[in-house]
């Protein structure tokens, strides 16, 4: 299936035809939504957080902040750039119970869509190498229901003219049981429905357009997916090597299939902290001792104190850990990786791990084809920046793949499919942070009946 992506050759950074209809979607006039006047500065990542967590500190125009239904508060600030689109700092969470907010991230943003093509003809690096950032799209007020729609001042934007696109929602979702407990007597019910503050962007690419989606849960749970949407490449029907599949009347036409790499960037800064451990856990299941009933499975840990690039395998994890914030049980604070669904893609050094954590360096933005300056020898792709550095400013990449091969129902429009992950906390607060004031006290062990 043709790609949002011109077919032959490398894409220029100009305006192709499949780029015309981007540029075509900026000049028209703002859309009159519930717009708030922001563009977002180009704010510098700090090399280290602010000793004490706190709010995110920015205007109004370039803050979010949602205090859920449910009681949680989360609050960021945002900014645009022109390559990666929308940057979220300053991401911190407060639940009810919590006196003040809890940093989880220093920033968050996409690092990569790399698109390689199966017969092998091209392949493309959509934020460094094919103008994602200047392909904002504009909103309509029922693309954002119950929220509001920033508008957002495009870098280099492809419209000189009109560099302001009404195009980051935030608004709030449910997203069903929280949790279900049957009570100590079948009159009672404990159940919670939970809230999401939903964060996305639309960036055309070409044919596709691309969903930036962050859903901020009233658990701390944080999910970040990219969902492809839009149109099949019209001149991209010649796969005709068994490399595609057939589209259309008969088996005449057939849609090149390729894959979709996406990576993150989290630059973690736990309670406001940027020196924080990374920790790996893996499972063993072994055969029941003797006389026993069940088979054994011991779980050990390793303490990640060098750059790693890590392969996900059946019950591994990874998570990062404050090295000074503490939950009220007095344990660790710290986010788990929770991946999602992944067809790894090993045709290049950078698509072949599926999690990247490499220390601190301000140069590296992108996890290929990186457009900074990192010194002569400094790589441009985070496999290159894994050469056993000690971590104490750990950034994590997350790497998740979908290999396209297209069907009858992507025409047309192309329902969108998603790829993502989650980073789930582990110990930030001491209970369920939706806990009912009945079951406060059940904290520990609790003796049946008490």
């Amino acid at each position: 299936m043709p790609v949002t992506h011109v077919p032959s050759g490398p894409r220029p950074r100009g305006i192709s035809r499949a780029r015309r209809r981007t540029a075509v979607g900026l000049s028209v006039a703002a859309l009159t939504v519930g717009v708030t006047s922001a563009a977002g500065p180009a704010v510098a990542e700090s090399k280290a957080a602010p000793a004490a967590a706190a709010a995110a500190d920015c205007s109004a125009a370039y803050k979010i902040e949602q205090t859920l239904s449910t009681g949680t508060t989360w609050t960021m600030c945002w900014h645009y750039e022109s390559e990666a689109g929308l940057v979220l700092e300053d991401v911190s969470y407060q639940p009810k119970g919590e006196a003040a907010p809890i940093r989880v991230l220093s920033s968050a943003k996409l690092a990569q869509i790399h698109v390689p093509y199966d017969d092998g003809s091209v392949e493309y690096d959509d934020l460094t190498g094919f103008g994602f950032g200047q392909g904002l799209m504009n909103l309509a007020p029922g693309e954002c229901p119950g929220g509001t729609i920033k508008s957002v001042k495009v870098p280099d934007a492809w419209d000189p003219e009109h560099p302001d696109v009404n195009g980051l929602c935030t608004t709030t979702r449910s997203r069903g049981h929280a949790y279900r407990m049957q009570g100590d007597t079948a009159n009672k019910v404990f159940q919670q429905q939970g809230k999401d503050l939903l964060v996305y962007t639309v960036n055309q690419v070409g044919w596709y357009e691309y969903m930036t989606e962050w859903r901020f849960q009233d658990d701390g749970t944080i999910n970040m997916n990219v969902g492809a949407t839009g149109s099949l490449a019209p001149d991209d029907y010649d796969a005709g090597d068994g490399r595609g599949w057939p589209l259309g009347k008969g088996a005449k036409d057939y849609a090149t299939s390729h894959s979709h790499n996406v990576f993150w960037r989290l630059n973690f800064g736990l309670d406001g902290n940027s020196k924080n451990n990374v920790e790996q856990y893996d499972s063993v299941v072994s055969p029941p001792a003797q006389g026993g009933q069940a088979p054994r499975n011991k779980t050990t840990r390793t303490k990640v104190t060098k750059e790693l690039a890590g392969d996900a395998k059946n019950m591994r994890w990874w998570r990062v850990v404050s090295t000074t914030g503490k939950n009220k049980d007095k344990h660790a604070r710290s986010y788990e990786f929770v991946p999602g669904a992944s067809a790894k893609y090993p045709g290049r050094s950078f698509t072949k791990h599926d999690i990247y954590f490499t220390q601190y360096k301000k140069c590296e933005q992108f996890a290929s084809n990186n457009l900074r300056n990192c010194g002569t020898g400094g790589g441009k792709s985070v496999d290159k920046w894994v050469n056993g550095q000690t971590i104490t400013h750990p950034v994590a990449w997350v790497n998740v793949g979908f290999h396209h091969i297209a069907r009858d129902e992507d025409q047309q429009p192309m329902p969108i499919h998603w790829q993502g992950f989650s980073i789930a906390p582990r110990d930030v607060t001491a209970m369920n942070p939706l806990t009912p004031p009945e079951l406060a006290d059940q904290n520990g062990h609790v003796e049946a009946g008490s």
